[in-house]
């Protein structure tokens, strides 16, 4: 079905705005594509838009992933976050934390791999100095694994997902020890993908008989914390939750809605995202408004509807990490949000307009309308791939 043009004043509720009357980059919305549901999207788009185009089709489908006050309230917490470091002063902090944290993983894998059992209270230290740096300040951890070299061997995605756990439990504003939990259980969960043959744990899938096999690594990271003394006696369980779907669609159990701990919920979301985000062949190598898209679509049916809209809300329009072209040309790296104003975070831009390293780096802070040339400010034009410039995480800062 045609696009039907709307002017503006004219939208109700429900409809489905697929398209507007300029760039969706001029405006603050994070998808192209949205369903109207509230006056604030609607103050929005009368502020920067006098027409749009709406999706009759897609209409009837806009009661799917509602969110109302009393589903918001069941995945937020009360525990208020104040950031005490700026992103430049956790830097060495959340550096400290991650190496740690990697040599933990490490030594993890190595005991699995042998037969021995897990050292829990390395566990509990890992987890705990994550949780502790992402509360001081989120975006220098965000930062930080955005910037490392991915590997594709098993539990090389652990501290990734560890850290993007513990990230959005502090957006949810959930207690320190349910974030220190969420951050084990991001270490922890994907354990059992060691007893898999290596490429499969490391690729997933490509056939019916490999999807069966790869499905036991769930059962097989119960089975290795369960039977590690000293761990959270829930650890085990939550562990089994990562690939249950909202709408009963996963598996190891077909669990449906409430029937899955929030940590699971969570955790399924994450573990998606970076899945979508990962480069090739041990993901899809999206970008991430392209993979937040993908999982909006799947609210209310592989996940929580609320849920997926705070992890929009945290992650943001330009992610901590990405690599971005402004309207100078050069390009810059987003080194922290500014949560007031999400299309406007700070950068550091790495190279000039010529695609030379700029030596010292530049800083920009969108919010306060630096300027390219008088009378022209400082914008992002669009998102480049992860992995388009290669900065060592040491040098930043320096």
């Amino acid at each position: 079905m045609e696009l039907r043009e709307i002017p503006v004043d004219q939208l109700v509720f429900g409809a489905y705005i697929s398209k507007l009357d300029r760039p969706w980059t001029e405006t603050p919305f994070v998808f192209q594509g949205f369903v109207l549901k509230s006056d604030k999207q609607l103050d929005v788009l009368k502020k920067y838009c006098k027409h749009v185009y709406i999706d009759p089709e897609k209409e009837e489908r806009r009661e799917l992933g509602r969110v109302t006050a009393e589903d918001l309230a069941k995945v937020r917490g009360t525990t208020v976050y104040k950031e005490v470091a700026s992103v430049e002063a956790e830097l060495p902090k959340a550096q400290n934390a991650y190496a740690n944290t990697t040599v933990v993983v490490r030594e993890l894998a190595r005991a699995v791999e042998i037969g021995n059992s897990i050292d829990s209270s390395r566990s509990h230290e890992a987890a705990a100095q994550i949780t502790e740096s992402v509360v001081r300040n989120p975006d220098a951890m965000a930062l930080l694994i955005k910037l490392q070299e991915k590997g594709g061997e098993a539990l090389s995605r652990a501290v990734g997902i560890s850290v993007m756990m513990t990230i959005f439990g502090r957006f949810l504003q959930l207690p320190p020890d349910r974030i220190q939990m969420l951050g084990m259980l991001g270490l922890l969960q994907d354990v059992g993908k060691l007893k898999l043959p290596a490429q499969l744990a490391a690729r997933g899938p490509m056939n019916a008989e490999e999807v069966e096999l790869y499905k036991t690594h769930v059962n097989h990271s119960v089975r290795t914390l369960s039977d590690t003394p000293g761990l959270p006696p829930e650890l085990p369980g939550l562990a089994s939750l990562h690939h249950e779907c909202f709408d009963g669609s996963g598996y190891p159990r077909g669990l449906r809605g409430d029937a899955i701990a929030l940590s699971g919920l969570i955790a399924g979301i994450v573990d998606s995202f970076d899945t979508l985000t990962a480069p090739r062949p041990f993901g899809e190598n999206l970008s991430p408004a392209n993979a937040l898209s993908l999982i909006y679509k799947e609210r209310g049916k592989r996940f929580h509807p609320a849920l997926v809209e705070q992890f929009i809300q945290c992650i943001g329009v330009f992610p901590v990490g990405s690599v971005v072209e402004l309207n100078s040309g050069e390009v810059a790296i987003v080194i922290a949000q500014n949560m007031v104003r999400r299309m406007q975070p700070r950068l550091m831009v790495v190279r000039d307009a010529k695609g030379d390293p700029l030596v010292p780096y530049k800083m920009l802070d969108l919010m306060k309308d630096p300027k390219v040339r008088p009378g022209e400010p400082y914008r992002i034009q669009r998102s480049l791939e992860y992995g388009t410039v290669k900065i060592d995480p040491r040098e930043l800062f320096l």
